[in-house]
């Protein structure tokens, strides 16, 4: 898996490509994510449109993100899964706790809102 961050306005966005499994980019990705700004970014979208697999390990990776913003009082949207990712979503019924946003912009504004 491949990933890059990048900080618009507050706003931390998470590009996520190939396949959401675990291992060594996963956990570096999860470090440096909860390490931006010493852990005072609140607000996050993980994109994950160009992710073509995702298995147990991979919604892990989700949860521990939302999670990890939950905490601190911030919150966490996914950006346009696949329809195979909407699928396990439903499946496993996480999609009751994941906000799912289909591009950046409505990412960003549910984001502001959801903390105002």
């Amino acid at each position: 898996m491949k990933y890059r961050t990048e900080l618009k306005d507050d706003l931390l966005f998470v590009r996520l490509q190939g396949d959401l499994v675990a291992g060594t980019d996963t956990l570096q990705m999860i470090e440096e994510v909860d390490g931006l700004q010493d852990g005072k970014v609140l607000l996050c979208a993980v994109d994950l449109s160009n992710v073509r697999f995702m298995d147990s390990s991979g919604m892990g990776v989700l949860v521990s993100l939302l999670t990890k913003f939950r905490n601190r009082g911030g919150e966490l949207v996914l950006i346009k899964p696949s329809d195979h990712i909407r699928k396990l979503l439903i499946v496993t019924k996480l999609n009751a706790i994941f906000t799912i946003a289909e591009n950046d912009d409505y990412a960003a504004q549910f984001l502001k809102e959801s903390i105002y």
